[in-house]
């Protein structure tokens, strides 16, 4: 007889297979409390269950959690950890500490297909989704292992935000993401607001409309240019539905988000996507048209990029661009860069099955190169 993984199902998924063992309903109310509220995966621990209902899950069931392979921790206290998905498969897994939050950023995929060109993950390929359980475990392992490593009290969480822009393009995972989604959401789960859970896409325009339908929670757009022949270079997706179809996918999911803006984000790529002309393009796109927040983000350089980092001063003027035009926007703060845990720099290890090493040497990224400094000019 086959284990079930208890990691594997939101709340309607354990009520129905409590039922199957002949158990009532409210039995999945309280072995869900216990295994993401207590971090239990002993359930003789779980005193309030039945002694019959006790023993068939030790036939049945179990709570399994991922292999730790590694652990490293940034000088600014970023942990991340480095989880054994099998057959030769790793996934990372990142918690960022604030000053008013602590925000987990997690995996989906063990690689990425959607290839790109200045994020590591991409550049391994893809070897397979990951399973509702797999995406769960991240969280589970490290809400309990910080709960108990920072002394935290039953009921104050370690954990208080996820970003689900770990490994991978979480809506090409739609199956396994959502009841995740709907556990972390969960009041007897962790109970994290919408607004603290954010899933990033890289541009999947139907399944942007299906989230909305599903379970919306915060959205974040991995953009990168403002117009369609840079975008395709940079973020292969979009030659599928294009920057129109994507916008008009941000404007249909607002209505339903529990925040009302759409937050985009935009990698700053030295003599790619960083010019004062293409920052009045950005504006021209978006603005009067989606409500929306911009987040600069640094490049993290590896060597297989053959990108550059943009310089301070031209992400600073790139921002002024968009300020100046009444668009919020903010530059993100490069978090555990010491130990390759920063935002496109998650890698893991990946048995391509995809031939990424091909494909990319063939399609280099058109970089210009410039002659003088940029001069920042008025929007």
């Amino acid at each position: 007889m086959s284990v079930v993984n208890l990691l594997d199902f939101d709340r309607d998924g354990l009520t129905a297979f409590v039922e199957q063992l002949g158990e009532k309903r409210f039995r999945a109310t309280q072995l869900f409390r216990w295994i993401h509220q207590k971090g239990a995966s002993d359930f003789d621990a779980m005193s309030d269950l039945a002694k019959s209902l006790r023993d068939k899950l030790r036939e049945r069931a179990a709570v399994q959690s991922l292999p730790v392979i590694s652990e490293h921790v940034s000088t600014d206290g970023t942990v991340k950890w480095l989880f054994d998905v099998g057959a030769g498969n790793a996934i990372e897994t990142v918690f960022i500490p604030e000053s008013d939050r602590g925000t987990l950023c997690v995996s989906s995929q063990a690689g990425c297909a959607v290839g790109c060109r200045f994020c590591s993950t991409g550049h391994q390929g893809f070897s397979r989704n990951l399973c509702t359980g797999e995406i769960l475990a991240q969280l589970w392992h490290a809400e309990h292992q910080l709960r108990r490593r920072l002394g935290l009290k039953e009921g104050e969480r370690a954990v208080t935000n996820v970003v689900m822009m770990g490994m991978g393009e979480p809506l090409q995972n739609y199956a396994a993401l959502v009841p995740a989604l709907r556990a972390m959401l969960d009041d007897h789960g962790y109970g994290l607001s919408r607004r603290r859970v954010t899933v990033s896409t890289s541009g999947m325009v139907a399944m942007i409309d299906r989230l909305r339908e599903d379970c919306p929670v915060a959205l974040a757009v991995s953009l990168h240019a403002p117009n369609d022949a840079l975008r395709n270079d940079l973020v292969p997706l979009n030659r599928k539905d294009g920057i129109e179809a994507l916008l008009d996918a941000c404007v249909r999911y607002l209505p339903a988000a529990p925040r009302d803006f759409v937050t985009f984000e935009y990698c700053m790529l030295d003599g790619v996507n960083d010019t004062p002309e293409l920052a009045r393009e950005l504006v021209r796109l978006v603005k009067g048209r989606v409500p929306c927040k911009v987040n600069l983000i640094p490049f993290n350089p590896f060597p297989q990029s053959g990108l550059v980092r943009s310089s301070p001063e031209r992400v600073q003027a790139f921002a002024a661009v968009l300020l100046r035009a009444g668009i919020v926007t903010t530059v993100r703060k490069t978090r555990g860069d010491d130990i390759d845990a920063a935002c496109g720099q998650l890698a893991g290890e990946v048995q391509d099955r995809t031939r990424v090493h091909q494909r990319l040497v063939h399609a280099p990224v058109k970089v210009v190169r410039r002659m003088a400094p940029m001069q920042e000019t008025k929007a």
